[in-house]
């Protein structure tokens, strides 16, 4: 038995139980007449809240962002603070580029930093990128990956777990174990997984 179609769950519960793509909450938030943006979690929160509330959307008061600042027009010095309304755009990334090089790339981990810090100034920013960039020197460094990105976690995992193997194996046991149903939905590698194939 595997997952059901989603017009014969009846729960936000029932529906956390399954794995299912973000492609597949965009339709399902489309078909409901839901807001179909956002992030993969977000989706499913929605998703679920509309199961458990009769089609309803859940209303969120979205904070209000308090800078004025203009960061696609302003000119960047090392001495600018990071504001709440910090955008990544081309302004940033060509100041980041003339302090850094073109080795500079504004990837996840820093774009992170980035938002956790208001009010530190962009010198702090440019530090921080570097120091990022240190942690690759490690052999042993491996970047963390996002929650919503279980294919990538799962292969990692079993790849260390089993260097033998390759991709091509551990795709055929990943689908294998997202037909299940699982808690919350997360798909998570386990040794165990071997004895699905059985």
């Amino acid at each position: 038995m595997g997952r059901p179609d989603f017009e014969n769950i009846t729960s936000g519960a029932e529906f956390n139980t399954w794995y299912w793509l973000k492609e597949e909450m965009v339709a399902i938030c489309k078909n409901a007449g839901l807001p179909a943006n956002g992030r993969k979690f977000e989706l499913r929160d929605r998703i679920m809240y509309a199961l458990d509330n009769n089609g309803k959307l859940r209303q969120q008061a979205k904070p209000k962002k308090q800078s004025k600042f203009n960061w696609v027009k302003a000119t960047l010095t090392p001495e600018t603070v990071i504001t709440d309304n910090i955008s990544f755009g081309p302004n940033f990334r060509n100041f980041m580029k003339h302090q850094i090089g073109d080795k500079f790339s504004c990837h996840s981990d820093f774009m992170d930093w980035v938002k956790a810090n208001e009010g530190k100034t962009l010198a702090k920013a440019v530090e921080q990128w570097f120091a990022l960039e240190a942690r690759k020197e490690n052999p042993q460094f491996k970047r963390d990956i996002a929650d919503n990105n279980m294919f990538n976690q799962y292969t990692r995992d079993f790849l260390d777990a089993y260097p033998k193997k390759n991709l091509k194996d551990a795709r055929k046991y990943w689908l294998l174990k997202k037909a299940l149903p699982m808690q919350n939905g997360f798909v998570r590698f386990e040794k165990t997984d071997l004895d699905l194939e059985g």
